[in-house]
Parts: C-alpha cells; sequence; structure tokens
C-alpha cells in the first residue's frame, strides 16, 4: 500500500505543497521541509511526463507522497501518469458525474474501467507480477476530483458515490467564476458554496481538500472548514518571497 492511501486509511489530516517547476531537487527540498505530500502540477505548468518521472523518483528517495494534477480531460497523459505510478492523481476542472466517471474509468483495468495495458515503473520494470498489480496494487492509487465549479456541487451527491473516488480538492478561484464573484474567493457566495460541499464530501465519507495560498490569513480561514487536506503554497511563489525578503535586508545595509 503507498504512503498516501495509509493515511487516508488512517484518517489523517494531510498538509501538502505545490511543485510547479522542472527542477526535481524541488520535491526532495518539499520532503525535507517535512510535508505529508507534495502535489506535481502539470495542468497550468511546462512540466512534462519525463519531468513528472524525475519529480517522482526525487520524491521517493525522501518518502514523500506525490499526487500529480492531470491536463484537462486526457486520456493520453492520464495513461502516461498512471505507469509510473504516482500515489495519486488529480482530475482538474470537472463538472459532471458523467464526466467523472469517464474519468476515474481511465485509471482502473477492465472489467472495472477502460485503462489499457502497459505498466513500467508501476511494476518496477518487471519485478512486480504484471496480474498481480492490476488485480491488487493498480487500485492502491489515490484519486482525486477538483470541485471547480457549481455545476459540480449540484451533482456532488451522486459523484460521491461512484467507485474509487477517494476525495475532492477544492480550486477556489476557479469556484468563485462559477458563482459570479471570480477571485473572491472568500466571498459569501463561494464560501457558502464550499460548506454545502463539504457536508455533502464528509456524509458520504469520502476525504475533502482544498488548494490555495500561503498567506497565513488565508490557511485560518480555510482550516476553520474542517478540512482533510489542504495543500498551501507553491515553489516559485517560497523563491520569489524569500528573494524579496533578501533584496529587502540587502538594501536596509547596503
Amino acid at each position: 500500500m503507498n504512503l498516501l492511501r495509509e493515511k487516508l486509511e488512517k484518517k489523517q489530516k494531510i498538509l501538502g505543497t505545490l511543485v510547479s517547476l522542472t527542477d526535481p531537487a524541488l520535491c526532495e527540498i518539499m520532503g525535507r521541509v517535512g510535508f505529508d505530500c507534495v502535489w506535481i502540477d502539470m495542468e497550468h505548468t511546462c512540466i512534462d511526463c519525463k519531468d513528472v518521472l524525475c519529480h517522482l523518483n526525487a520524491a521517493r528517495a525522501t518518502d514523500i507522497p506525490a499526487v500529480v494534477r492531470l491536463p484537462q480531460n486526457d486520456l493520453t497523459y492520464t495513461k502516461k501518469v498512471m505507469e509510473m505510478d504516482p500515489e495519486g492523481i488529480i482530475f482538474p476542472m470537472v463538472r459532471t458525474a458523467k464526466e467523472v466517471k469517464a474519468l476515474i474509468d481511465m485509471t482502473l483495468y477492465p472489467p472495472h474501467g477502460t485503462r489499457g495495458f502497459g505498466p513500467l515503473r508501476a511494476i518496477g520494470y518487471g519485478a512486480i507480477n504484471a496480474k498481480e498489480y492490476t488485480q491488487k496494487q493498480s487500485f492502491d492509487v489515490c484519486r482525486f476530483v477538483q470541485i471547480e465549479h457549481i455545476d459540480m456541487i449540484e451533482e456532488l451527491e451522486e459523484i460521491c458515490k461512484i467507485s474509487y473516488v477517494d476525495g475532492f480538492i477544492f480550486g477556489p478561484n476557479d469556484l468563485s467564476g462559477s458563482l459570479g464573484e471570480f477571485l473572491n474567493i472568500f466571498g459569501d457566495t463561494t464560501i457558502s458554496a464550499i460548506r454545502r460541499a463539504i457536508e455533502v464530501v464528509k456524509r458520504n465519507g469520502k476525504y475533502i481538500g482544498l488548494a490555495g495560498g500561503a498567506d497565513e490569513h488565508d490557511i485560518k480561514i480555510w482550516s476553520e472548514l474542517g478540512l482533510d487536506l489542504l495543500f498551501a503554497g507553491a515553489d516559485w511563489s517560497y523563491v520569489y518571497s524569500g528573494g524579496v525578503h533578501t533584496l529587502a535586508t540587502m538594501k536596509k545595509y547596503m
């Protein structure tokens, strides 16, 4: 069983951060920092499949579970990433139960789904019996779906019934846009929708999380919602804010 799946089954809180740049040392650094999980983002970045593989190897070197956010509704990337054996995957920008079912099916071998056969790193390049992998280990990957549109919340009760969906992760910026208050993530309408979705997800026994910024004010508000999983901050923001702070200190004394 992978480390992230163990945390989910033990109902542990999970605190993670995002990696958006290509250097695999960043995943290793986040592991050294002590985060519970690292999110490797393929949706909004130039990270490609080779970068993902390097990131996964770096993360495993420091025993930090890694989840990969896939490009939106992309069968080819889903297959490629699944063969790399991440601890988890995230499907972004989903709106309906029908979409969720089709996406989850991509990750499951027949008769449970439609995943094509071709495991590589997932079977240790031959060290693990392929049939055993398809019948057992392939189910260990944690499957998350993002809540980024009000349409999904309207179908959330039905979506929660779909097998092999482990949890949901809010994307508050896009969710706020679907509610007519784009980027007003703490607006009354957006927060009300988030609270409603949390109640549905928790009633159905699924994990619920959110990805947001690293500002203490934001983290405090999100934590008060009773989330199970929180991803805060990103590699690029740590570099930028650290650089701004150092340069300001240098100018103060030079």
